[in-house]
């Protein structure tokens, strides 16, 4: 197969990430006998500093022609500490969302065995935790109208921001989590605030009227706050979670904590457009240049874009030499065993690119 790959690198961390991603997909793809060509691009921040757009122009058509894009990260403190700013990294996140039509963001939640001691929780309430978190991504209040903070007549300062969907919106993306719930364990559990919210009883309305044409899959309903703390005491309960922008940004968030480390956790966004592979942690720009951030979960990124195409064995193998990593103590500072060997961002994805090519 050919795979024109469009590679956005973008801030801190993300452009070492990025190299060891790339790095196992060309290994991959010569074991395998793909072609595989690349394009760079500028986002976020950087892109910010170089043309003043955080998603330009030129970055949008190198996306819009590749067959995927490989995504790493944004962001920058020095945005993030500036309130009036009025160009932002993550704007450039949103608007590839938006320009590409991605409104489905999947998000695995998987526990590692060697791993469990790293969460928070119990090792009885996460050993086996396995579910699958789809979140819209182009509706809610991230796109909806906004009034930016602003002196009203009787002097108060006031913001607001709209929580829009539509029935299409919803629709489409409780069709992707029913899509997922039957190559599962068949159990969807639909996530809103119903009892509060308008926009939430859109949401429970469509729902209820489309589970009849998925007599095999069992649907429950949760509000967010309830869901919230479910994945906190019985994490093992979900199966395949579909929820609204706002609600499935914090609870992927929660959910990625089970495992111990952001670090280790992959995500696909698609729909009508070129689809995103990206890990589901930031930029941490502390970690910028130190050798330490951990690749696993853009690497992971890169089993899930073979996956996608039907590239079922490539996948696998890279799942195969991440599972061997962390079985030999091939890890990153921040999930290594006490005593173990020091292994950087570098060493990882080299020992992983080994692993593949000689396996």
């Amino acid at each position: 197969m050919k795979l024109k790959i469009a590679v956005l690198a973008g801030d801190g961390i993300g452009p070492e990430i990025m190299e060891q991603g790339v790095a196992v997909l060309s290994a991959v793809a010569e074991k395998y006998g793909h072609e595989v060509s690349y394009k760079e691009a500028l986002c976020g921040a950087h892109a910010i500093d170089e043309v003043g757009d955080p998603f330009p122009e030129e970055t949008y058509q190198a996306c819009k022609e590749a067959d995927a894009v490989l995504f790493a990260s944004v962001g920058d403190p020095k945005f993030d500490n500036d309130p009036t700013a009025k160009v932002r990294p993550e704007q450039g996140l949103l608007a590839m969302r938006k320009k590409l039509g991605l409104y489905a963001n999947i998000r695995p939640v998987e526990t590692f065995d060697c791993l469990v001691h790293k969460s928070p929780l119990k090792d009885e309430l996460v050993r086996g935790a396995d579910f699958v978190c789809i979140r819209e991504l182009t509706g809610g209040m991230y796109f909806g109208e906004k009034q930016e903070p602003t002196v009203n007549a009787e002097g108060i300062e006031e913001a607001l921001d709209t929580n829009y969907y539509s029935r299409p919106e919803v629709e489409r993306i409780l069709r992707v989590g029913y899509q997922y719930a039957r190559q599962r364990r068949k159990h969807l559990t639909v996530v809103d605030k119903a009892n509060v919210l308008a926009s939430s009883r859109l949401w429970r309305k469509v729902a209820q009227e489309i589970m009849g044409e998925y007599p095999d899959v069992e649907t429950d309903f949760m509000y967010v706050d309830n869901a919230a703390m479910r994945m906190i005491q019985d994490p093992r309960f979900f199966d395949v979670m579909v929820t609204e922008n706002t609600f499935g940004d914090i609870l992927t968030d929660e959910g990625s904590c089970i495992t111990g480390s952001m670090g280790l956790l992959p995500s696909a966004s698609t729909g009508s457009s070129t689809p995103v592979f990206e890990p589901i942690h930031g930029s941490w720009p502390q970690g910028k240049g130190l050798n330490i951030a951990n690749p696993l979960a853009q690497i992971l990124s890169v089993a899930m874009l073979f996956e996608y195409f039907g590239l079922e064995k490539e996948g696998a193998i890279i799942r195969e030499a991440v599972n061997a990593s962390l079985d030999q103590n091939v890890r990153t500072p921040e999930i290594q065993v006490e005593g173990g060997e020091k292994y950087g961002t570098k060493e990882v994805g080299a020992w992983i690119v080994n692993y593949i090519k000689n396996s």
